[in-house]
């Protein structure tokens, strides 16, 4: 049926009317979408003062490692007991640990300031507060030195003048000569790097008596040989990360039956100073049976991993994370024991 030129067919005129539906049900739908369904949403609340400030404090805290400074006051406190022959002045150790505190927290954030290079390239480390951003290099210097100038001031006032020396020395061994001189240029930087770790128990010793004692240079050798095959398991399990970032770790360098003779040795020389402290008479039956027990058992640990070496054992039958655990549990039982001596010794 052919359409009158002018007038709209019947066709036409439906085509239009449904034409016409269409646009405005679509207008419809547009201006519904548009207009919210649901109640107007509530902002989050701000958080607290409370809980900003401890969001800007907690990466600044972690510059500090407090979780290796833990072992590190470990040691201080069952030393100034042994030097006191009892329980020292609560005020003397409180400030003791504080200034121990400072001076640890402020060598460990000037590492981390001058390693913040290839923690980056560490999966272990890439997650530290200079590598993530939460805190920046020039802000972690100024922390780290400011740390340090306060550690030295605290103990010099607060304790002595030996304790505070001793502070300055070890923030100066784990900063210049571990992390600036030797942990990039040899694999026996934890062995001398390590000397850094050993001085608070010179630093507990010096609180209390003012002086160090062949006793205090004894436990100082007792911690500078646990150091490596404390050190050394760790290396193993994350020897991947340090040859990324190119630290020549022992157990990067070296095979595992070499590191594991190292182990034997240091481990050896570790029992063999804590106990030459017995026969200097300052010590009694709990240390003599703690040093004895634990060295033996700790001994035991080593040279079980040093045999999985040589049968070529690796991955989880080698197990180099029992050393490392290890070492932790023989450190803190023979310094508890050393804690408690002096009271049944008496």
């Amino acid at each position: 049926m052919t359409a009158t030129p002018g007038v709209p067919s019947q066709g036409t005129d439906q085509h239009e009317q449904r034409a016409q539906r269409h646009d405005h049900e679509g207008v419809g739908t547009e201006s519904s979408a548009a207009v919210p369904s649901g109640p107007a949403s509530t902002p989050a609340p701000a958080p607290s003062p409370w809980r900003r400030v401890l969001a800007v404090l907690k990466p600044y805290v972690a510059l500090t490692k407090p979780r290796i400074i833990e072992l590190l006051l470990i040691t201080t406190i069952p030393t100034m007991f042994l030097a006191a022959g009892g329980f020292p002045n609560p005020w003397l150790i409180a400030w003791t640990l504080i200034g121990g505190y400072l001076a640890a927290g402020g060598a460990n954030t000037l590492n981390m300031y001058l390693d913040r290079d290839i923690d980056a390239k560490m999966k272990r480390t890439k997650n530290r507060p200079i590598v993530t951003g939460e805190v920046s290099p020039r802000a972690a210097l100024v922390f780290g030195i400011a740390l340090s100038v306060v550690s030295a001031l605290w103990l010099g006032a607060l304790v002595n003048v030996m304790s505070a020396v001793l502070a300055v020395a070890a923030i100066l061994l784990y900063v210049v000569f571990y992390t600036m001189i030797l942990k990039r240029r040899t694999s026996q930087n934890i062995v001398w790097g390590g000397v850094a770790g050993c001085m608070p128990v010179l630093i507990g010793w010096s609180a209390v008596t003012g002086t160090v004692s062949w006793t205090a240079v004894l436990l100082f050798l007792v911690i500078f040989f646990w150091t490596p095959p404390h050190y050394w398991p760790l290396a193993e399990k994350f020897s991947r990360d340090y040859e990324t970032a190119g630290v020549p770790m022992l157990p990067v360098v070296a095979s595992r039956s070499s590191v594991a003779r190292q182990m034997i040795l240091h481990t050896t020389l570790m029992i063999a100073s804590s106990l030459a402290i017995i026969p200097l008479g300052h010590t009694g039956i709990v240390y003599t049976v703690a040093a004895l027990g634990s060295g033996a058992w700790f001994g035991f640990l080593v040279g079980r991993y040093a045999l999985r070496t040589r049968k070529g054992l690796t991955g989880k039958k080698l197990d180099p994370m029992v050393v490392f655990h290890g070492s932790i549990t023989y450190l803190t039982v023979l310094f508890v024991a050393l804690a408690v001596d002096p009271f049944v010794h008496l």
